[in-house]
């Protein structure tokens, strides 16, 4: 922590992967900036940097290689190759590849414990980023020229001051109340149980849709010949699957998952979360801003809730930056108003895409069924239908930012 006075550029509430991206983004920008998260990075319960996987996209490789952490981050990742879905009990499957969109890969995975090091690393090496570890916000009062946060940690109370706040602190996001932001949350009746085990073949950079009566499971390639596995569960069945043991749980996810990759053993240590749509009903308020799950929480079926946060990140940095240059300070009311209506399609087009998805292969209904078995194979066999999707998917459809093109922001 720096002994300044307490005064900033951009105060960053919440230190997870997201907000410490977003500091790690601005850096090039002179601008004084302070992180202020609650949970030590010793802790066990630190929701960001534990085992849990991350898909990257293409966009947030893009991102992570303007940065200059690309080295570090791929060196410790798995590329994906190519993508499988299908649907249980059905004829229909899809697949897309890296090779057919002419790229290297169609995304990367990741550790969240290993991707935190690296982004850690640099953070401590930022000589204009304070780092406010464990501290709350308590209060907050935005004002016309200047936003006050009061802090509250093992050393008592402390105010900053800043030009700009930014919650980067989760779905439910305190901070985000604090701006007078209200979200719409919508509980999906499921939790995601996460962990990783040991399959009897290779993946060989293929990742895995599986979508099954509870929900979809999603297997990725992750290091040392693992594979992360992402199986959503209803929520009233759920504590009875994590009840089972090691054999019980195998057997049962074998089941719903087949043996196109052989016999499952070796799993790991599993989690699990309730899984809930979130959507802020605005990204901005005086002097303040929402990014990444503050702003939209989506369900893991897509793999893009941290690809769309990164997104957040590179266009509210575009918005500073080009702010910045011509005098302005980065919590103007106009660079705000720019930052939200560049970020509203492509937020609103990911929650509306994964939300239907999960609808559609949670749906009994004979005539879905039917429809999903029939989008399947036209996924497939109608032109332009895969290489769209799959610009989607890796974060590279509609207007991007420097950063999302892998261009440096300075």
């Amino acid at each position: 922590m720096g002994s300044e006075t307490g005064n900033y550029d951009i105060v960053i509430a919440g230190g997870g992967m997201i907000g410490t991206s977003l500091a790690l983004a601005l850096a090039p920008l002179g601008l004084r900036v302070a992180i202020v998260e609650a949970i030590a990075r010793r802790e066990d319960q630190q929701p960001s940097f534990d085992d849990r996987s991350t898909g990257l996209s293409r966009s947030t490789q893009c991102m992570f290689e303007a940065m200059g952490l690309w080295d570090d981050v791929v060196a410790a990742a798995t590329p994906i190759a190519s993508v499988h879905v299908s649907d249980k009990g059905r004829f229909g499957f899809s697949h897309i590849s890296a090779k057919e969109q002419s790229v290297e890969a169609l995304g990367y995975v990741v550790i969240n414990r290993v991707l935190g090091e690296v982004l850690q690393s640099n953070l401590l090496a930022a000589k204009n980023v304070d780092v406010y570890c464990p501290a709350r916000i308590e209060s907050t009062e935005l004002g016309p020229e200047q936003v006050f946060a009061t802090l509250k940690s093992d050393d008592g109370e402390q105010t900053l001051m800043c030009k700009l706040l930014v919650a980067a602190d989760g779905t439910n996001s305190a901070v985000r109340e604090m701006m007078g932001i209200s979200a719409q949350q919508r509980g999906y009746g499921q939790r995601a149980v996460i962990g990783n085990l040991l399959p009897e073949k290779a993946l060989e950079h293929r990742a895995f849709e599986r979508f099954t009566p509870q929900g979809p499971l999603a297997i990725l390639p992750v290091a040392d010949d693992r594979a992360g596995f992402v199986w959503t569960v209803a929520e009233h069945d759920a504590d009875r699957v994590m009840a089972l043991d090691d054999d019980e749980f195998l057997t049962e996810l074998q089941e719903e998952f087949g043996y196109r990759l052989g016999k499952f053993s070796r799993v790991g240590t599993r989690a699990s979360y309730p899984l809930v749509l979130s959507k802020a009903v605005r990204l901005t308020a005086t002097r303040s801003v929402l990014i990444g799950n503050s702003a939209h929480g989506l369900h893991p079926v897509s793999a893009q809730g941290f690809n769309l946060g990164m997104r957040d990140v590179a266009a509210l940095c575009d918005c500073i930056a080009d702010a910045t240059e011509k005098g302005s300070d980065p919590g103007d009311a106009r660079l705000l108003e720019r930052y939200a209506e560049w970020r509203r399609a492509d937020q609103k087009k990911l929650v509306h895409f994964t939300d239907n998805l999960v609808r559609l292969f949670g749906s009994s209904r004979p005539g879905l069924r039917t429809l999903r078995n029939i989008g399947m194979i036209g996924f497939d066999l109608v032109p332009g239908v895969r290489p769209m999707f799959a610009r989607h998917t890796m974060g590279l459809a509609g207007e991007l930012p420097r950063l999302s093109r892998g261009v440096p922001i300075r």
